[in-house]
């Protein structure tokens, strides 16, 4: 008999899903609409993503422009963006908000690569727990006797390579991340 992985490995790709998300919205110098993701503002009473209610869009390599279909959100998309951890100050016309990134200086590049890479020891440590998870499963199958203990070590060194593989995704990402980041 065989132990179904699946439900583990759906569980390690969320994680990696996860780490992606969490990667995006670390800006490196360039324009990226991910990074206002998290920011929400009041529309009608209820908290709504920003992108929900105005379209943005990056004219340059360093400027996203956003525009409310409301323009009586311009004041809230204002607040919202001040109140976050963006570290940009918005810049209000009356019609859009521009958000002018500046170059990264050298220390707040290294700052932003020690975040990605708690980012990604998060991820793993995730998977570990997820691992973890599958070696309890396959133990209480073999102390149940629904498995022999050749399964056991079987399915043991299935789920490990499962883990090395996510982690190995990880360790990619990473990389390329930090690439990014210290690029100029």
């Amino acid at each position: 008999m065989s132990v179904d992985f699946n439900e583990y490995g759906k569980r390690m790709g969320k994680a990696l899903d996860h780490l992606a998300e969490e990667f995006g919205a670390v800006r490196a110098g360039r324009a990226n609409a991910k990074v206002l993701d998290r920011i929400t503002v009041e529309y009608y009473g209820s908290e709504t993503p920003l992108n929900g209610v105005a379209t943005i869009s990056t004219p340059d390599a360093r400027t996203l422009v956003i525009q409310p279909w409301d323009g009586s959100l311009l004041k809230e998309i204002q607040k919202a963006i001040q109140a976050s951890d963006l570290g940009i100050n918005p810049q209000n016309d009356g019609k859009v908000i521009r958000l002018v990134f500046p170059q990264l200086t050298e220390e707040r590049r290294k700052d932003l690569t020690k975040q990605v890479k708690k980012y990604a020891e998060d991820a793993k440590v995730a998977m570990r727990n997820i691992r973890r998870d599958g070696m309890d499963y396959i133990k209480k199958l073999k102390k149940n006797n629904e498995i022999t203990e050749d399964d056991q070590k079987q399915a043991e060194k299935d789920l490990q390579d499962m883990l090395d593989k996510y982690i190995k995704q990880v360790d990619a990402a990473l990389a390329a991340k930090e690439k990014e980041l210290m690029s100029i």
